[in-house]
């Protein structure tokens, strides 16, 4: 009979909420259904859509709601913004919303509908904007090139039944669309004297994922990033489309280990998606199962980790500024977590491999041998535990960063709340009281 098995220790915050500035909320009611979707307008609005259909364009200064757009009838699947095209202004932004009924052009200050699409052969699944071609894209069983006006330029023909689930620009005029488990790198052909139309060469397939790509963000310039099904993270150039750095991990039980190890080691390959990433100069963050990763770019390594840094599997993260970083989960959890940074000993190995050297890959048979020690002493970090935002009472689908303004997480339970800065909120009001007492002469009383 197998010992029961035991439930991996969770990082845990007491009342003492360490740097968490997030101590007043504000919940904001307008969805019927699930809100997968926030984007950010401006320095202070910000757009929520979900599978009720409806975007709802809301002040993050006060909560208020502006404007509720609607006009599909299905659940919405991709939202972006772009620039019109008489205006170069960022306050002026337009909002790109697709559903498996149409694809809508929305004015963010008045909410009036631009125009509409109705001619997609399938639902689109992802959108991008390239700012640099003044065109966007379209990514589901084909890859569309739209101009401004929404005028189609170009498509390919018929990819895949899965349909395009990402898409990032790179350089030269291309984008990588991930496609099931591959990832199709598209040249864009624009318009010359000899060629008066546009056009869509496929250049590459690479075949390098063994499950679904999940996720892909850019880096830099110079590379991107792809994670899949199976918690495979791999770095490409961005130039010549060569891998740079691959991580893979294996999760079988082995014999050495006792039954209660071989248990928690033996994990399904669907526990451990790579669901997003966030990424810096110096670093890739990889929400990664229930874990969180922090891959170094230079070192080709992991040096920080929280294997179980949520109940369930993490959906988004982001980076902050001073070393912070924020995670949401399907457990209905929004986390805080500093990057710190500790020395290691000159006496300890090396840890190779993305999860191996956090005990979750196959064992070295090479194990009871001798390991080779560092010639000098490497620096690590650790992922600390800093803030719990608890506010929701099912899955948190994503969240935005609004600096002064406060953090905004969107959810399952069909609700968005507003997280405010205790601190800085409570010294506005102060601020708003003397004002006021000062405008109606109460501050100074004439004495007597």
């Amino acid at each position: 009979m197998l010992p029961r098995l035991k439930k991996a220790a969770l990082q845990t915050i007491g009342e003492d909420q360490g740097q968490n500035p997030y101590t007043e909320l504000l919940v904001l009611k307008a969805h019927r259904d699930i809100v997968r979707f926030l984007v950010q307008l401006d320095g202070y609005r910000f757009a929520s859509a979900g599978d009720d259909g409806i975007i709802v364009v809301w002040n993050a200064q006060t909560g208020e709601k502006l404007l509720e757009l609607r006009g599909h009838t299905q659940k919405i699947t991709a939202v972006i913004t772009f620039l019109p095209l008489d205006s170069c202004e960022a306050s002026s932004q337009l909002l790109l919303t697709a559903s498996a009924d149409r694809t809508v052009v929305w004015d963010c200050d008045t909410g009036r509908q631009i125009q509409r699409v109705t001619c997609f052969q399938s639902t689109v699944k992802c959108l991008a904007v390239l700012q640099r071609l003044d065109v966007w894209l379209s990514g589901g069983s084909d890859l569309g090139v739209w101009s401004r006006k929404l005028d189609l330029l170009c498509k390919t023909s018929h990819l895949s039944d899965t349909g395009i689930s990402a898409l990032v620009e790179i350089p030269g005029n291309c984008v990588a669309a991930a496609v099931g488990r591959e990832l199709i790198i598209f040249r864009l052909v624009t318009p010359t004297e000899e060629l008066l139309e546009w056009d869509i060469i496929e250049v590459k397939r690479l075949l390098d994922h063994q499950d679904n790509i999940l996720s892909l963000a850019n880096i830099n310039d110079t590379s991107f990033v792809t994670g899949s099904h199976v918690g495979e993270l791999i770095i490409w150039d961005a130039l010549d489309w060569t891998v740079q750095a691959c991580e893979r991990t294996f999760w079988s039980p082995t014999p050495q280990l006792d039954a209660q190890q071989e248990i928690k080691l033996c994990q399904k390959q669907n526990d451990i998606p790579v669901n997003h990433f966030a990424c810096d100069e110096e670093n890739v963050f990889a929400a990664v199962g229930r874990g969180l990763y922090v891959y170094n770019l230079q070192l080709k390594r992991v040096i920080a980790c929280q294997k179980t840094a949520h109940d369930s599997n993490i959906l988004h993260i982001d980076k902050l500024p001073n070393r912070q970083l924020i995670s949401c989960s399907e457990d209905g959890a929004v986390r805080m977590w500093e990057v710190r940074e500790k020395q290691q000993l000159a006496a300890e190995p090396v840890p190779t491999g993305f999860f191996n050297m956090w005990g979750f890959g196959r064992v070295n048979k090479q194990a009871n041998q001798p390991v080779k020690k560092q010639e000098e002493n490497v620096t690590t970090c650790s992922l600390e535990l800093i803030g719990d935002l608890i506010g929701h009472s099912s899955s948190v689908e994503m969240f935005l960063y609004f600096e002064d303004h406060g953090l905004v997480t969107c959810s399952a339970d069909h609700l968005i709340i507003l997280w405010k800065n205790g601190e800085r909120e409570s010294g506005l009001r102060s601020l708003k009281l003397f004002q006021k007492l000062e405008e109606n002469g109460d501050l100074y009383p004439e004495s007597t």
